[in-house]
């Protein structure tokens, strides 16, 4: 029987004396991994964590070890995950989604492959796997593998699921979940399912999670399991249901334009199937209008015919108000490390080029 100050990684058993010993001889991408099962075997009942900063200041915050064990535990309730089963860790352990899998693994009990994170981490995998948690830029990269590979379930997070990848998605026949959490919830508080006959729209929070809005239409998140106080988010939702939401977009980007309020995620997802390459939108000062809507495209300047041709287009998808007024293109966008765009630098570094 594993104890609980113990994990199981590729077959082999860790405690504290153990991983101590890993460090002095792992590989470089491993580090962060023993780093963290140090810090987790240690008498501290909390763990130092750092927000993606993918949506703000990155900052550094401390959760405590029994919230973690507790999200552990519904997930793996959730997945039916025990000490008869198998997961994948293949994404960085310096991040919340990486650390919560090694819990998950300690508080389950099972075998936890460890592989370098990549692009595409099934690539050399050669084992049925039950549980597995990727990002959607490693989803877009997986696809063909994941059609031959044996994989029960794959919790996609880290950065939304667009609509392009989530209808490719269909042909996986893993059980796709994309996640909604962040690091103070300890990764996911709720899941949808992406692909399958059971495929949703609407995010469901797991056992134990409450949710309602506050006055700007956000989601405020009650987890007496995760902490006393109540998590309350940026995120505009629509509530479908007594323990379901549709995400819409977020508070702090929504752009005033002339008086009306724009979400520019919602114009991103109609945009999804129009573009073919990496994008968003965002705006700019405008004298007369406050702000303007435009677009960054991650792309050599279009011809003209091509821009007058996408022009035309947008205008069938776009109603009046949310039409770029202008096009930005910008060869190579700054990403973050789990592959997220980051937004304001890309912005940033495109007007400093132009000055």
């Amino acid at each position: 029987m594993i104890e609980k100050m113990h994990i199981k990684l590729n077959g082999l058993l860790y405690d504290a004396k153990k991983t101590e010993q890993a460090l002095a001889t792992c590989e470089e991408w491993e580090k962060d991994i023993f780093y963290f099962l140090a810090a987790w075997f240690n008498d501290s009942d909390t763990v130092v964590l750092h927000t993606s900063g993918s949506t703000g200041i990155p900052k550094e915050i401390l959760l405590s070890k029994t919230a973690m064990r507790n999200s552990a535990q519904i997930t793996n309730y959730f997945f039916g995950m025990d000490e008869y089963k198998v997961a994948l860790l293949c994404l960085p352990a310096s991040y919340i989604a990486g650390k919560m899998m090694l819990v998950r693994a300690i508080e389950g009990k099972f075998n936890l492959i460890t592989s370098k994170p990549t692009a595409n981490p099934f690539a050399e995998l050669h084992s049925p796997i039950d549980f597995a948690a990727i990002t959607p830029y490693q989803l877009q990269n997986s696809i063909e593998n994941m059609k031959k590979a044996s994989i029960r379930n794959c919790i996609v997070g880290g950065g939304s699921v667009g609509l392009q990848l989530e209808t490719i998605a269909q042909k996986i026949p893993t059980a796709l979940y994309e996640t909604y959490g962040m690091t103070e919830t300890a990764s996911h508080i709720a899941l949808r399912r992406i692909n399958g006959e059971n495929k949703s729209e609407d995010f469901t929070v797991l056992d134990g999670v409450s949710i309602h809005q506050d006055l700007r239409g956000c989601l405020v998140i009650t987890a007496p399991h995760l902490s006393n106080t109540e998590f309350v988010t940026n995120d505009i939702v629509k509530l479908t249901g007594d323990n379901s939401f549709r995400w819409i977009g977020r508070a702090d980007t929504i752009i005033n334009s002339g008086g009306i309020k724009i979400s520019p995620e919602a114009i991103e997802k109609k945009l999804e199937t129009l573009i073919d390459s990496p994008f968003f939108i965002t705006s700019v000062p405008d004298e007369a209008l406050d702000n303007r809507v435009v677009l960054v495209i991650e792309s050599n300047p279009y011809s003209a015919e091509k821009e007058a041709e996408f022009t035309r287009k947008l205008r069938h998808y776009l109603q009046k108000h949310e039409i770029p007024r202008q096009l930005f293109y910008i060869p190579k966008f700054v990403y973050s490390v789990s592959n997220k765009i980051l937004r304001k630098e890309t912005l940033e570094r495109f007007t400093s080029n132009k000055r």
